[in-house]
């Protein structure tokens, strides 16, 4: 095959390249899932009121991720198709248009944070305790979020370019910060006169971390991330560009989008038969994400394989998948996929069996009363059988968007998230009661998978000829 300075993303092997690739990633998203599994666990301490009031904020948490996730992995379908075409000056621009984008996040989040707070914890609960915390908790997430949203672009920029080491260390630096100040701000030093600040100093405790995080991606790009130059002296503002990076952006940002509408969506409807339910739905969150997020580690190394050599199979034939070089980036594309789907299916496999015999275990760690511990058993047992169908949607929607079919991902995630997901558990649970509700995701995410593998199959057909 002819060589011209091929990035690793098209050379080396592929299961070799997905291990370099995804590992770091792996082990920074499951470092980040144990530090908010802790911020939970520490915050429960206080009361469960204090805990609800955390769980309920994490609707607008996850919205924030969403917003800039989303628009990572714009950006970086963008930029990596962009490098795999040899145009790294259009990727440099494309990157500054991505920055540009990631300070209006932080703006929008900001006027939100200090607007609509209150309404967002009024709609879910009727304690004045929770409302209360809640309020204190997010008056402190939302104007500091800029940590956040400029972590993740940087994040995503060394992704970019393959250098998940990198961006394992910027993570897993602000997930030890996050770890160190939790206890300390919660519950404070008295002889070292730091106050105990609750709900509050578990709020400064994450936006620090996430500061930290921020501040050493920028110096891990600007110190090692050559490929990626970002020129702004020669920068243009572009729509077009723009337009390039959330025709993939948006339908993911949607995706992603949903998880904090179903959460609170789901939130309200279990507030009509018990407050104490939606603290275990809640729960049930922070504890899967310690099994789903290594998955999502997996994918964002994927997710730039994948992206690199469709821009590669695209610039040695065009449009036109003809000769020797489209078969062999296609068979990488396909390759990748199948992997990534085996190492998905069995992590979550494990999740489940986890779940399956230890509930009461984990509960335990949330100070729980007998009410939380017999609500929150019966949900984690059947809200987990959606593991078997979870991995492998999550790499299937992950190839749509790195192909350029955003929307068809995005009606995997309408059926597993929101359709016909809340439709059926306010019906289940007005047939059959709260336990009958949460089996309302796993019939989701089944019917969910069931489109993407659909989907899949014709895109393959098209756009790989496999």
């Amino acid at each position: 095959m002819e060589n011209i300075k091929e990035n690793k993303m098209g050379v080396m092997p592929v299961r070799k390249l997905l291990i370099t690739m995804s590992l770091p990633m792996v082990i920074s998203m499951f470092v980040q899932a144990m530090y908010n599994l802790i911020d939970s666990i520490f915050v429960a301490q206080i009361d469960q009121n204090a805990l609800t009031a955390v769980n309920m904020a994490f609707p607008m948490q996850s919205l924030m991720i969403a917003f800039q996730t989303g628009l990572g992995v714009g950006m970086n379908a963008l930029i990596s198709r962009l490098l795999g075409e040899k145009k790294p000056q259009e990727a440099g621009n494309a990157a500054i248009h991505g920055l540009i984008l990631t300070l209006v996040n932080y703006l929008l989040f900001l006027t939100v944070g200090l607007t609509l707070t209150r309404a967002f914890f009024t709609v879910q609960s009727r304690s004045d305790a929770v409302i209360s915390y809640g309020i204190e908790y997010l008056s402190i997430i939302c104007p500091f979020s800029f940590g956040l949203f400029f972590q993740i672009c940087f994040e995503r920029f060394l992704q970019a370019t393959g250098k998940t080491v990198h961006s394992m260390i910027m993570q897993g630096t602000g997930a030890v910060i996050n770890l160190i100040f939790d206890p300390i701000l919660i519950f404070g030093i008295e002889p070292l006169g730091i106050p105990a600040m609750g709900v509050k100093g578990a709020a400064i405790a994450t936006v620090a971390g996430q500061m930290v995080s921020m501040l050493i991606g920028i110096i891990l790009h600007f110190g090692f991330n050559k490929e990626l130059k970002l020129n702004f002296k020669g920068f243009r503002f572009s729509w077009k560009s723009i337009g390039r990076i959330y025709s993939v952006g948006v339908p993911s940002i949607i995706m992603s989008g949903l998880l904090s509408v179903m959460t609170y969506l789901m939130n309200i409807i279990l507030k009509g038969y018990e407050e104490t339910a939606a603290t275990a739905f809640g729960v049930y969150f922070k504890l899967q994400s310690f099994v789903i997020m290594p998955v999502f580690g997996m994918n964002n190394g994927i997710v730039p394989i994948i992206a690199y050599n469709y821009g590669a199979m695209r610039r040695t034939s065009g449009e036109q998948i003809e000769n020797d070089n489209s078969d062999y980036y296609s068979a990488r594309i396909t390759k990748a996929v199948k992997l990534g789907i085996i190492f998905a299916s069995c992590t979550m496999l494990i999740g489940l069996l986890l779940f399956q015999l230890f509930p009461t275990f984990f509960l335990s760690f949330f100070n729980p009363d007998e009410k939380l511990l017999s609500i929150g058993t019966t949900a984690l047992r059947t809200l987990s059988w959606s593991f078997l169908f979870v991995g492998a949607a999550v790499v299937l929607t992950s190839e749509l968007q790195a192909l350029g079919h955003g929307i068809k991902s995005l009606f995997v995630f309408l059926v597993r998230l929101l359709v016909p997901a809340l439709p059926l558990a306010w019906l289940f649970g007005r047939l059959w009661g709260l336990n009958m509700i949460w089996w309302a995701l796993p019939v989701s995410d089944l019917l969910g998978l069931t489109l993407a593998l659909i989907f899949v199959k014709n895109v393959n057909k098209k756009v790989l000829r496999r």
